[in-house]
């Protein structure tokens, strides 16, 4: 399990290991014997994993691997799948039954080491590739990224030497479309060297799907510290990081500003809408760990705990008055376990008189997923017209 996202993962119930007989993946559109040269030549042209329509909605999916034993990770979608061995080749593979409208981040697992697949153009890092059902939703402002590419990063960047979180972290800083209101992004490398969204929201702004914004892109350094309702973190940006941003040599507005967040990143957007409503008062939250409360961290099932955590009971108890807040709430389709307990926070927000916005991605807990939510419902907070493709 990736420890940026921290969701114990449901058992993979339909994965099928069936024995090859004589047309080898021929349905697959891979004609040949596996193992041989002309079969792999075939596979690296066709690209995969592959899919073909299951008959109940779903897709079969079909993951190859040359050489060695190995498994497939799933980004919290699934617990790993062991490959098995097409007779005495070198190809192994394992037939998936994917859902309807997925998007996934994986990673092949091999002795100690984790891959990007070889065959697949779509990347996320160096080591992870992202996979898509045929009738998973576009996402048209993310360029295709291969696992051997170096993403561009911002000119810009500010050392931040923040006395009340403690230590140094570098921030980058990119003007989309000559800058404008600023847009904070949690867990900011994640955002920088894994999916490309300095160019993602580029391009959305070229479009006319986004206005013209300065991205500030913020790196954690104990997401489980800094994002879990504290007031510090809230307090650094305010007093330390924005006024830093505004010094510097990027055009941007600091008192237009956007939260985005995933996961706990999410959760945290929204407590300081709550805690801070000077500071923060647009948002946009994917998949929000709204179960969190103080020792959930503790428990063996993170999400078994009171539904919708700490946010849930504050909003119940305080009533506050939220109409000065415009909040976006997206959650994965595929990820069940969270909605009981985002969509009461949903609910309560919208009752507390905060503008709301609700969508879910074709995906489970997984950025892979939430890129195009995360271009869609920054531009939303920012009361943008909705011309970003939404699901």
């Amino acid at each position: 399990m990736n420890p940026a996202f921290p969701l114990p993962l449901p058992s993979q119930k339909e994965t099928f290991m069936r024995v090859l007989t004589d047309s080898g993946f021929a349905e697959f559109g891979l004609p040949g014997e596996p193992g041989t040269d002309d079969f792999w030549a075939a596979a690296e042209t066709a690209g995969t994993p592959v899919s073909i329509p299951a008959g109940d909605g779903g897709w079969r999916t079909l993951f190859l691997w040359r050489g060695s034993p190995a498994s497939i990770d799933f980004e919290s979608w699934s617990e790993p799948v062991e490959l098995r061995r097409a007779d005495e080749t070198d190809c192994w593979y394992a037939e998936v039954r994917l859902p309807a409208k997925l998007r996934v981040t994986y990673q092949f697992r091999s002795g100690d080491a984790a891959y990007a697949d070889p065959l697949n153009p779509a990347g996320a890092g160096g080591d992870r590739s992202i996979a898509a059902t045929p009738d998973a939703p576009a996402q048209p402002h993310w360029p295709l990224v291969g696992p051997d590419d170096v993403l561009p990063v911002p000119r810009t960047r500010i050392r931040w030497a923040s006395e009340r979180l403690g230590g140094r972290r570098t921030v980058r800083v990119h003007p989309a479309g000559g800058g404008g209101p600023v847009v904070l992004l949690l867990d900011g490398d994640d955002w920088l060297y894994l999916h490309p969204a300095m160019t993602a929201f580029d391009a959305a702004v070229a479009a006319g799907d986004m206005p013209p914004v300065t991205l500030v892109f913020l790196p954690a350094k104990d997401r489980e510290a800094e994002f879990t309702c504290r007031p510090e973190l809230w307090e650094a940006v305010r007093d330390e990081l924005l006024p830093l941003v505004a010094e510097s040599d990027v055009p941007a507005e600091p008192d237009r500003l956007v939260v985005a967040g995933q996961s706990l990143g999410g959760l945290s957007a929204l407590y300081a809408a709550l805690e801070f409503p000077e500071l923060v008062s647009r948002v946009a939250c994917q998949s929000g760990s709204f179960w969190w409360a103080p020792g959930a961290l503790d428990r063996a099932d993170l999400l078994d705990g009171p539904v919708g955590g700490t946010i849930a009971a504050r909003l119940r108890g305080e009533r506050p008055d939220l109409s000065g807040l415009r909040v976006a709430f997206d959650v994965g389709a595929h990820e069940p376990r969270m909605l009981p307990h985002c969509e009461p926070v949903e609910a309560l927000a919208e009752q507390a008189g905060a503008a709301v916005r609700v969508s879910r991605s074709a995906s489970g807990h997984d950025r892979a997923g939430w890129r195009e939510a995360l271009l869609r419902d920054v531009a939303w907070a920012l009361g943008a017209p909705l011309g970003v493709r939404s699901e």
